[in-house]
Order: C-alpha cells, then sequence, then structure tokens
C-alpha cells in the first residue's frame, strides 16, 4: 500500500474535480463536493488548508469513494 502523500486543501479540491465531483458550495476556507453516480451520491467537505491532516485525507478518501492509488493518479 503507498504511503499516502502531504497535499493541501487545493490541490485535493482539484484531485477530486478530475474524478467527477462539482463544487456545490464554499462556506469560510471548507468547499463541500458532490459526485451523482446512477448507485450513489458522495459527498465531502474538503478544508483549505496548506497541508492536510492524514487521518483527514483518508476521511476524505474514503467519503469520496477513492483509494490511495486512486488519488496518486489524480494528483
Amino acid at each position: 500500500m503507498p504511503k499516502l502523500p502531504v497535499v493541501s486543501g487545493k490541490e485535493l479540491v482539484s484531485a477530486l474535480k478530475k474524478a467527477g465531483f462539482v463544487e456545490v458550495r464554499q462556506k469560510g476556507s471548507h468547499v463541500s463536493l458532490q459526485k451523482v453516480t446512477p448507485e450513489i451520491t458522495y459527498k465531502t467537505v474538503v478544508p483549505l488548508h496548506r497541508e492536510l491532516a492524514k487521518g483527514t485525507l483518508l476521511d476524505i478518501l474514503h467519503q469520496a469513494g477513492l483509494s490511495r492509488e486512486d488519488l496518486l493518479e489524480l494528483l
């Protein structure tokens, strides 16, 4: 299993947009993203911090239905 990269909130938002997510809204420094598929709707919130904590990044990936490998490909 590859190590998690250190990413900022902006980098993660752009990677999620490449994966088909759209920005729904922004409140302060948090961006809400959503991806609608026929089976399920994925929703997540990304804080626009300079560096995301590992646990936060893992939670966002889980909510988005993505693996570590998927994230590495999108970056």
